[in-house]
Formats: C-alpha cells, structure tokens, sequence
C-alpha cells in the first residue's frame, strides 16, 4: 500500500521561496491578493484531484491565513480533511523577496505561546497535527521541558519536522521524550528524497512506533525535476519518478507535493499511479552525503 499525497504550502503563501522556477511558477504579480488567488487554484486542484491532506507553517508567509479562508470559502468540514502546521520560525521578509533574511527560528516557550494562537485562529476546527518546524539537536528544544509541557496541553497531536544532515539523531532523540509518562510525540515530517535518503531507517522506526511519517521535499526542492538533468535516470517525466517513489516507501504515510502551478500538481498525482511500479529501493545511487545535501541546498537562492 501506497502513501496518501498530501499539499504543502511553503511555495504558495510567501512570494519568495527556494525552490527551482519558483518566480516563473508564481508569475510577476505576487501581491498578497494575487497570491491568494494563486494558492486558491492550487488548493482547489488538489481537491478535485482527491487530495485530503495540507500542511501549513506559521512561517510560509500567509500560508495558514489563505489556507483557513480557503476551507471556510469551500465549507470543508472538519472531518473531510486533515491539516498540520508548525511553529517555531517567524516569517521576517515583510513580503520583499529580496530580504536578506527570510525567517527566524526561535524554538522557546515564549515562541510558542505566541504563534500557537496565531495557528488556531486561522486553522484551529481542521488542525490535527502540530508540528515543531526544523527540530533539531543545536536549537535547543527537545531539551526543553517547559516547551514539552505547553506543547502536550495543547489538545492536539503534536509532531516534529526535521531538517539538516543529523535528522536520525534529532528523531531518535524525539522517540524518548516523554510528558508525565506518555509521548509527546506521535507524528514526524522529514526531508526524503532521492538524493537525501539517510533518515530511512529512523522514520521506518518510529512508524513502527505507531507514528505518523511524512515526507516533505521529496523532489528536493525541484532538483528531482529539472527536465534534461534528470531525464536519463528518471525517465520523461522524472518529477513524476521522484515521487512515486518517495509514495512507495513502506514506511511513509504521507508525501507533500509541493506543487507550485496547477500544472505541477496534475503531473504529481499521476505519481500515485506510478508508485504501484516502481522499486522502493531503486536509484540508490542517486543518494548523496547528508553533509553535501545539506549544504547545496542551504545555497538554493529565494526566487
């Protein structure tokens, strides 16, 4: 059995963002109101196309704010759909997108309590998972009990997304956090794609685990989909490889397509199809070191 696809909207709800073609995928006009017509016809794409699943961030821009309008505007109901988002970054760019500084992470207590409410005034009836955005060992936070305990009050699953090439170590460490003698948490979205496949074997474990595993950037970042580049390995349409074959891991739960254009994300769910054929361990030698993942990707430029 197959992952569900998923949408997620870090490229659709700022106008800036560090994926490949993102300017040309987005257009010249990307005034908030432009944007949210924009985010409005990919939404409404992904549902047509059977999507139930959307990921947010308090720092994707105006991401939760156009995603909450567009489930009122649609009259979703709660139990039609399934929505996460996460906290721990603070979107700084004031829509320029050529600030220097695009986001800010702050993983403390007083982030929290401030972003939290931010969260559930937008997407609160359909929220189902909360996620700390980028956990990692340096930034503190899964050491911090005080964070621990606000996060378990919430009333709502609570999860971790990862980034950098320790995401493993980061997980693992996630699996033993306990609140009062129970774990916090029960959900992970983790970088996995062709090139970066090291946290395979940590995600299989805390699915094991009973947890929910998401795939985020499973294209990486639109390097999986650069026609020409890719095509000799991937095939015709290698955007439509790279996610069969993330969706075909036995481990995942969920992938999020990225898409930016409703043309990307029809492409994308033709995936669901493919990954019934494809090998969940072929093109294993696409994969790279973390180390060099990370850091090619840490010089992606915000277009």
């Amino acid at each position: 059995m197959t992952a569900v696809l998923g949408l997620g909207l870090a490229a659709l709800g700022r106008p800036a963002y560090l994926t490949i073609d993102h300017r040309a995928a987005i257009g010249s006009n990307r005034s908030v109101e432009a944007l949210q017509r924009h985010s409005d016809q990919i939404c409404d794409a992904a549902w047509e196309g059977g999507i139930r699943w959307f990921d947010a961030a308090r720092s994707y821009g105006r991401a939760e704010q156009f995603l909450g309008q567009w489930l009122r505007r649609r009259a979703v109901e709660p139990e039609e759909v399934t929505v996460s988002s996460k906290w721990g970054y603070t979107y700084t760019a004031d829509w320029k997108i050529d600030a220097e500084i695009q986001e800010v992470k702050d993983h403390s207590a007083t982030a929290l309590a401030r972003q939290w409410p931010e969260t559930n005034a937008w997407l609160g009836p359909w929220l189902r998972y909360y996620q700390v955005h980028s956990a990692t060992l340096e930034s503190g936070v899964l050491d911090d009990v005080a964070v621990h305990r606000e996060l378990a009050r919430l009333g709502v699953p609570v999860g971790l997304s990862l980034s950098g090439p320790r995401q493993s170590e980061t997980l693992r460490k996630a699996l033993r956090i306990e609140v009062d003698g129970t774990p916090l948490f029960s959900a992970v979205q983790a970088t996995w794609n062709l090139f970066e496949t090291s946290v395979a074997p940590a995600l299989a474990e805390v699915h094991a685990a009973g947890w929910t595993v998401i795939v985020k950037e499973a294209m990486a970042n639109g390097r999986l989909a650069v026609p020409g580049e890719m095509t000799a390995t991937l095939g015709e349409h290698p955007e439509v490889t790279a996610l069969a074959v993330a969706l075909a891991q036995p481990w995942a739960d969920v992938v999020l397509s990225g898409a930016a254009t409703v043309a990307h994300l029809r492409s994308n769910l033709v995936a669901l199809d493919v990954a019934t054929q494809v090998e969940p361990d072929g093109l294993a030698t696409l994969a790279l070191d973390p180390h060099v993942y990370w850091t090619e990707r840490a010089a992606m430029p915000w277009t």
